[in-house]
């Protein structure tokens, strides 16, 4: 049986997934969810430019009530503004574009302002209130408003609200602002008037938004020409004021660096139908027969040598693994008991002695594994200076499953050669048709099969450390083979982790077709089977963060953390995805 998790732990899957489902239900995206701390729908992060809405995806920068008052302000503006309308009109001053988002964002949820909204949903109203609140607490004692910059943003900011929401500006504010609003009023007036006119037109709307940020930027832009160059500590608060949002291309702060996904038209002119130009040349292939059997066991001391150092507790990590990995199944009866189902073999025990009452039996059970565990490997030439770490933590956790009774297989994936080899060449020869699909020998690679217990197969393993196997990625076909392996097993939970440092890449292809033909099948094959639920697919990224394909990911950090620090955290993973089979 699964441990229970921490109280802690309990109450942030409850919350996550409580916000997750008014997320989905205000905003109307059955698709949006949580991958890791990110907002997603289906495959496409979403962004947050809005500076109340700042850190919206980060738990442990907002409490509760200031949370969900964050996703509920996302989903509104999913629900009421037009993406594709928004992104035509987007200007390309950054002070104009600053604003223009904020504006459209406080218009999404100026939709709170209606009578029967505030009646029937006065939690959502008081969510987005409380959040807007503490922003403006927070920006406003963080003394970004202490420049004249500063505070011109936040003035606008506050007077927009304030005439979209017809409320009052927060008391403890409106004398800090006043002067400032008093200043700006005759230039903005005819644009915040027609906001407010226009706040349920979106287009229309825009082009007051637009206008009275552009007469905010000229009027910043003259503050700064005045501003004393030599003066650097007024230069560095004008900076940070306008800092805080001006990054767009990136959206919000995230602490690791992110899988780059985009969207492939040769793909979608396919309407998805994955191409191959030739499976002549691929193959599958038990890895320890591409090593010399002398240098196999060579690579096996190394990583045996670099295991101990760790220092790590098999048992205890065998453990753990079976009781997040096993499921209770009956085995027998526990006889004695005080109560339960009467033993009728001791119902004479009643007439003999009539103050025995152990004459009851209980059904008895204990943890079994019910799951398999593959890893699949990516064995793309960047993945090479990394290799030892997680040649380390493979061969650690495929231990300890075996310990614990629960099989396991290890899998690779990388092409025959680089550059498109002979599919590369045949496709040359015959005139470079369009769109010819994946343009390479791709090349699977077993180190241990499912079926062989980690002892029988501990020296093949250490074929991970064979430089020269490591080449191209092509993760979409390699996810989808390993995936069919597993469905073929009897075990009712399958779970599959793809360890990998970033995205599908083959040269060949890339230029043959476009950037992302291989990106997007990545995609395809996971939603596939997350929509199946026949496995669990869960990425590993080495120093990457790969939620943009699985919706379960994790980020490992080789460079800075020890094996059992990452062990412990997919641990951790594990206890949060559940222990059910799927």
């Amino acid at each position: 049986m699964k441990p229970a998790p921490s109280t802690n732990q309990r109450e942030r899957q409850k919350h996550q997934q409580l916000l997750e489902a008014s997320g989905r239900a205000l905003s109307e995206e059955l698709a949006l969810h949580y991958r890791g701390e990110s907002l997603y729908v289906d495959n496409e992060h979403i962004p947050v430019y809005a500076a109340h809405l700042r850190n919206a995806n980060e738990f442990a920068h907002s409490n509760n009530k200031e949370q969900r008052g964050k996703i509920d302000a996302i989903s509104l503006r999913l629900r009421y503004s037009d993406s594709n309308l928004h992104n035509q009109l987007i200007p390309d001053d950054p002070i104009t574009r600053l604003l223009f988002e904020a504006l459209e964002q406080l218009r999404c949820e100026s939709y709170l302002c209606e009578d029967h909204i505030r009646e029937n949903l006065p939690g959502l109203c008081a969510n987005i209130e409380h959040n807007f609140v503490e922003w403006s607490r927070q920006f406003y004692h963080s003394g970004l408003a202490d420049t004249h910059i500063g505070l011109l943003l936040f003035t606008v900011v506050q007077i927009v609200r304030s005439r979209l929401h017809a409320r009052a500006i927060d008391e403890s504010l409106e004398d800090f602002i006043e002067a400032t609003r008093a200043g700006i009023a005759p230039i903005i007036g005819g644009d915040l008037a027609g906001l407010r006119r226009h706040r349920r037109n979106q287009q229309a709307y825009a082009h007051h938004a637009i206008s009275l940020g552009s007469a905010i930027s000229k009027m910043i832009e003259a503050e700064q020409s005045q501003t004393d160059p030599t003066d650097e500590s007024q230069l560095d608060k004008a900076k940070s004021a306008l800092s805080f949002l001006l990054n767009f291309d990136q959206g919000e702060e995230i602490p690791m660096a992110i899988a780059q996904s985009g969207h492939s038209k040769v793909f979608n002119n396919s309407l998805g139908t994955y191409r191959v130009f030739t499976t002549q040349y691929d193959r599958e292939v038990h890895a320890s027969k591409l090593v010399r059997k002398a240098l196999l066991a060579t690579l096996r001391e190394e990583l045996d040598e670099r295991i101990q150092q760790q220092g790590i507790n098999i048992k205890q990590l065998s453990r753990q693994l079976s009781a997040l990995l096993s499921s209770p199944q009956r085995d027998g009866w526990q006889y004695g008991e005080e109560d339960g189902y009467i033993d009728g073999r001791r119902l004479s025990q009643l007439v003999s002695s009539p103050n025995e009452n152990r004459i009851f039996c209980h059904e008895y059970y204990r943890p079994m594994p019910n799951s398999i565990v593959s890893f699949l490997i990516d064995c793309s030439g960047s993945m090479r200076e990394h290799i030892n770490s997680i040649a380390m933590l493979i061969d650690t956790m495929v231990k300890a499953l075996g310990h614990a009774g629960i099989s396991s297989e290890v899998l690779g994936f990388t092409t025959n050669s680089w550059n498109g080899g002979k599919a590369y060449t045949d496709w040359l020869k015959q005139r470079k048709p369009d769109s010819p699909g994946r343009l390479n020998e791709s090349c699977h690679l077993i180190f241990k099969p499912a079926e062989s217990h980690w002892r029988h197969t501990r020296r093949d393993i250490a074929a991970l450390l064979k430089a020269d196997l490591f080449r191209e990625g092509i993760d979409g076909e390699a996810v989808l083979w390993a995936c069919k392996r597993l469905t073929q097993r009897e075990e009712p939970r399958k779970l599959l982790f793809v360890i990998s440092d970033g995205c599908p890449m083959d040269t060949a292809t890339n230029l043959a077709n476009d950037k992302y033909y291989l990106d997007n099948h990545l995609k395809q094959v996971v939603a596939q089977y997350h929509a199946n639920r026949e496995v669990e697919i869960i990425g590993l990224g080495v120093g990457l963060d790969l939620s943009p394909y699985y919706r379960q990911s994790l980020s490992l950090d080789f460079n800075e953390s020890s094996i059992q620090h990452n062990i412990n955290e997919i641990i951790a993973l594990l206890s949060r995805t559940g222990g059910s089979p799927r």
